[in-house]
């Protein structure tokens, strides 16, 4: 393996951290990049259902972007995330693209009720992952100058807002993975 070649599916990792499988009931909260979200969604199939809910039509646009480029079903919903328009516990997995800073931006309060609002689409043992940055791998990660992504503790709000077996799963190719399970 060639450490130097890129790789064909630059959302692999993504999706398989996701551990999204035909059928299931996805949504995404914010897009931070539209391709990586339509790889997801790509996961559920006909038989499943995706919607991204964006707090803006910049990312409602990268969004509905990345998932025709995908050749997906994405729905698109643009609404504050402290009120999602989805129905209670309809959904397997909600995936929260932090790696813009999306939640450390939002003023507490919001922030709150977009976890509070994660936790109530989900069904009972549904999941909820964060994607958020991560430190830059190897010899980029030495020389990058991008200014640094305002970040909270995502763990301590998650375990905060009743999510349980809360835990970071990777740090991997500039990411990192926080995963937690609603409780049944």
């Amino acid at each position: 393996m060639n450490p130097f070649k890129k790789r064909t599916d630059s959302h692999m990792l993504v999706v398989g951290m996701a551990g999204v499988k035909l059928g299931d009931r996805f949504a995404q909260l914010g897009c931070a990049n539209g391709g990586r979200m339509a790889a997801v969604a790509r996961q559920v199939g006909l038989s499943g259902h995706a919607v991204a809910v964006v707090p803006d039509e910049a990312s409602a646009a990268r969004a509905r972007k990345g998932a025709a480029d995908e050749g997906v079903l994405v729905e698109v919903e643009v609404s504050p995330l402290s009120h999602v328009p989805l129905p209670d516990a309809g959904l397997d997995l909600v995936i929260i693209d932090e790696t813009e800073g999306l939640l450390a931006t939002m003023a507490t309060p919001d922030r709150e009720a977009a976890i509070r609002e994660a936790a109530r689409v989900l069904r009972p043992g549904g999941r909820i992952m964060v994607i958020a940055s991560g430190p830059r791998p190897g010899v980029v990660g030495l020389f990058a100058r991008s200014k640094p992504t305002p970040s909270i503790d995502v763990n301590a709000a998650l375990a905060g807002h009743g999510f349980r077996s809360v835990r970071t799963l990777a740090e991997r190719e500039g990411l990192a993975f926080v995963e937690g399970i609603k409780p049944r």
